[in-house]
This record gives structure tokens, sequence and C-alpha cells, in this order.
């Protein structure tokens, strides 16, 4: 089944029109979005829902021929007849190797489903999350996981309320004035992968304090929004529950 790529040039009206002949030809469309220096490769599926009346499936972390041909060869399954089960172990999937299904919690699909979103036009549609194990056949939630395949597949049926990709502990910045009760306005993902968390003082190193993480998403949830700042991009907005305006970040150092 055709693919498309959300990185590439295709305007809105031109994919949503190309979705919809696809899905009455062949079952569904097949998004792609690549692998970025930060954030992993994935894809899914539109038209399942509206087809077989069975949740879209979406998978991260591989290739993207990969992942066009694992979302196509699940489509087979459900097109059989045979509904995916979640935390069923499907080892047909993959040639060595298992593969369970995990039912996509709600305040994930925005995040990674936009075409689905703007073809549906509406956001509480049902998906499932077909996840991989890594060399040692071990699943992400398993004793003993591959360090190094940690963040390439994000669980989506769980961390709502942790969106980043990073440990909960990892060390980031904000300002002296936030633990004042300040609210955080722009936020900073530096080319060298650190997290700034600033309020609207002056950012010195004499007002600059370090805290885990999961403290600042804590007090502010709505830092969720913003966990898929690319390196060397900012976010600043002008109030707690303003909309982000998203931009590259140019440090002091730049020319």
């Amino acid at each position: 089944m055709p693919l498309e790529n959300e990185h590439n040039c295709i305007n809105n009206d031109d994919l949503l029109e190309n979705t919809k002949i696809n899905i009455s030809k062949y079952g569904l469309q097949v998004i792609i979005v690549s692998a970025t220096d930060y954030l992993p490769s994935f894809a899914y599926s539109i038209g399942l829902w509206q087809k077989y009346n069975h949740p879209e499936i979406i998978c991260f972390g591989l290739s993207n021929s990969l992942l066009h041909t694992l979302i196509n060869d699940v489509a087979e399954i459900i097109k059989k007849n045979e509904s995916i089960t979640e935390e069923k172990n499907y080892p047909e999937i993959f040639e060595s190797g298992r593969a369970e299904f995990l039912k996509v919690h709600p305040d994930n699909i925005l995040d990674y489903f936009g075409s689905a979103i703007n073809f549906y036009e509406r956001e509480d549609f049902p998906a499932f999350q077909l996840v991989w194990t890594d060399r040692n056949d071990k699943f992400p939630w398993e004793e003993n996981f591959e360090e190094e395949f940690r963040y390439k597949q994000p669980l989506l049926d769980r961390n709502n309320n942790f969106k980043f990709r990073e440990p909960k502990n990892l060390t980031t910045f904000t300002t002296k004035q936030w633990l004042e009760g300040k609210s955080i306005i722009r936020v900073v993902h530096d080319h060298d992968g650190d997290w700034l968390f600033l309020t609207d003082d002056e950012a010195s190193i004499e007002n600059t304090i370090i805290v885990g993480l999961e403290q600042l998403i804590i007090k502010d949830n709505t830092l969720n929004q913003v966990f898929d700042l690319e390196y060397g991009e900012e976010a600043e907005r002008e109030f707690l529950g303003d909309k982000w305006i998203r931009n590259e970040f140019e440090s002091d150092n730049d020319e």
C-alpha cells in the first residue's frame, strides 16, 4: 500500500485526498515520519478504524521500509477478520523476536497521529502500538532490556503524565524564581541536549538552579506539550496555559 512521509512537501489537502483514495483501494494509508537526530522514526495507519472497525496501528524506532512493511502486514491480519489482541505475544510478525500490541492512551493520540486526526476530524479514535523486542528478545518493560533501544519506542499505553524521552531524574536547569512559584514561559532544548526551563527572569549563572525533570512536570503538566522539541529548538509562551510558539534556538555564542 502507498505510504506518505509527513516530512515531505505534500500539502495537507493533497495528503487528505490521497489518503481517501488509498483507503478506498487498499483499505488503509501508511504514514511514515522519519527519525531526526533526537526523535525516533515511526509509522501509523489511517483507515483501519473506518474500513474494518479496528484500532489504527503505530510502530516506532525501525527503518522506514520495515515500518511500512510491518503496518501493512498487520493490516493483512486485520483484513482476514482476525482482530489484534492486547498484551498477547505475536511471534509470527518478526522472523526473530516477539511482538505485542498495547492500547494507545487517548492523551497520546494528538502527539503522533496528526494526519489521522485531520482525516477523521476527531482525536478519540482507538489505536494499538506494535512493540518489538531487543536482540535478547526482551520487551522494554522486561528486566535487562538493552539500554541502546530504551528510547527508540516510547510506550504509548502509559507515560501520558510524563512524555519526555529522557529519565525522570534527568538534570535540567531553571531559575530560582521557579521555586518561588513563577511559571515557565520559555523552554530550550539546546544543541548539546540540555533542557532549560526559564521564567521571565534574567537567565544567568547566578540565577540558575538544577532540578530533576520530573519535578518540573509534576508542578506544570503543560510542559509535556513541548516534549518533542528537537536539538537546537525552543518554545515560548506569554503565560501558563498559552499556546507554545516554537523557533530555532540561537545561543549567545551563535554568530
